[in-house]
């Protein structure tokens, strides 16, 4: 698996992390003047993973555009090497996939690999689907609550697979003796995005036609249903709850551009609310998060969007309002931490309701080291915003809480010094660098 640090870390569109990640374990924000400027969001993390592991579904050379170069890419691209396809770094932010041949493809994902990310466990429909057979270690990945892959298993048992877990690995075969799998109705139990995008692969090389009854309406599902698409499925419904794929006899590569991070898109659409000023995102997508920008406009800020692209701005001290989370296109989880920071400086008592995961609020003691005035009861967290944060070390405990904890170091006094910068780089491309851009005072420390 040499190879894939070739292209991530010396590759022509070198990232900062590639000269410093080895040595630099903090992330150091001092109070500065409002924010001021353009960023660009980039390729969507929880599009791209999909989009790699869809790439097993068709022998020969697929290309992805506006990938970002986060250490999750680096991660999904070993897990491809491990399955014997060839990840390459090309310029301009676009990634080869070269993938082998039925008889090649190795339908294994090693624990050491798949344990780093949760995402990785999408490589089980593909897999299936292609090869008749899969072995899938059970996903790792950021700590906030369990999330069963019972939803996959149970779909895909649906399409006539057969499953066994032994030793921490998901061992599945498909019973048709063709070897392929079967189109189903499937009626989810919940509308998880990762298994209506397994399903949706599976089903893409599976016999007949497959229905999936209470789909994920994600952007990133319509993204992936695209590329499936290009690559000659047939995929009708996608944004709705329903969606029905005719199942392909074979399928082959494309080049594909991938969606806008939507996430990074609100957390740089948050800053100001932190900061002041105002960010302009050039390929913020209001579509995408409607929601979302319904509740920055209720908190006070002025959002508007043009040829340059979302524009957010601060017109003084935002105000508390109730957020809850819900599956899109309700306000994502997320969001939640950009938010609850937020919402520790306004002016005003906010409730905040978790609805999708347990154990996400767990960052909420490394605010409350800050100053911030929350209390947390179960799936819900009451917020009395305070008018400044303290500077303090904290640390991060996820890739969105990170993020926000660099946010929040915007409105605080003093010194706040962030570690678990690691997560921090599985999902943002630069963050440093780019609130640097903006005026911010964050450094490498």
């Amino acid at each position: 698996m040499g190879g894939l640090r070739t292209w991530a870390l010396d590759g022509p569109s070198q990232h900062p992390r590639a000269a410093i990640i080895s040595v630099v374990h903090r992330i150091l924000v001092r109070p500065g003047p409002p924010l001021r400027g353009q960023v660009t969001a980039g390729g969507a993390k929880n599009s791209v993973l999909k989009l790699m592991a869809a790439t097993l579904l068709a022998e020969g050379t697929h290309v992805l555009e506006n990938v970002p170069n986060i250490t999750d890419v680096d991660t999904m691209a070993e897990v491809l090497e491990a399955l014997d396809s060839a990840p390459e770094r090309l310029d301009g932010q676009r990634l080869s996939i070269d993938v082998p041949a039925d008889e090649d493809l190795i339908p294994e994902a090693p624990y050491e690999l798949v344990e780093k990310i949760r995402a990785s466990i999408v490589v089980l429909g593909p897999l299936l689907a292609r090869c008749g057979r899969a072995r899938v270690s059970l996903p790792g990945g950021d700590d906030f609550g369990s999330r069963p892959i019972d939803i996959h298993v149970t779909g895909l048992t649906k399409m006539g697979g057969t499953f066994a877990t032994h030793h921490g690995y998901v061992e599945a075969e498909a019973e048709d003796p063709s070897g392929r799998l079967v189109g189903a109705h499937l009626v989810l139990e919940y509308p998880s995005h990762t298994a209506t995008d397994n399903l949706l692969m599976a089903a893409a090389l599976a016999k007949g036609t497959t229905v999936i009854e209470n789909a994920a309406r994600e952007p990133e599902v319509a993204d992936l249903a695209s590329l499936l698409c290009a690559m000659g499925a047939s995929v009708t419904g996608v944004g709705t709850s329903r969606i029905v794929v005719e199942g392909a006899d074979r399928l082959q590569p494309t080049t594909h551009r991938v969606i806008p991070d939507r996430v990074v898109v609100a957390t740089y659409a948050l800053a100001p609310a932190l900061a002041g000023g105002e960010v302009t995102i050039t390929d913020g997508r209001p579509e995408h998060m409607e929601m979302l920008l319904a509740k920055l406009t209720a908190i006070g800020l002025n959002v508007s969007f043009g040829p340059e692209g979302l524009r957010v701005a601060a017109a003084g001290r935002t105000r508390a309002v109730d957020i809850a989370t819900l599956p899109y296109p309700g306000v994502a989880t997320d969001y939640k931490p950009f938010l609850v920071t937020a919402l520790a400086v306004a002016d005003g008592v906010s409730i905040v309701s978790e609805n999708l995961f347990e154990g996400r609020f767990r960052y909420v003691d490394e605010l409350r080291r800050m100053g911030a005035d929350i209390r947390t009861e179960g799936h819900h967290a009451v917020v009395r915003g305070v008018e400044r944060l303290s500077g303090a070390p904290v640390k991060a405990p996820d890739i969105r809480a990170g993020a926000a904890l660099v946010l929040a170091g915007l409105a605080a006094d003093g010194e706040t010094l962030v570690s678990g910068v690691e997560h921090i780089e599985r999902g943002y491309d630069d963050l440093v660098g780019t609130l640097a851009s903006l005026g911010a005072d964050v450094t490498w420390q």
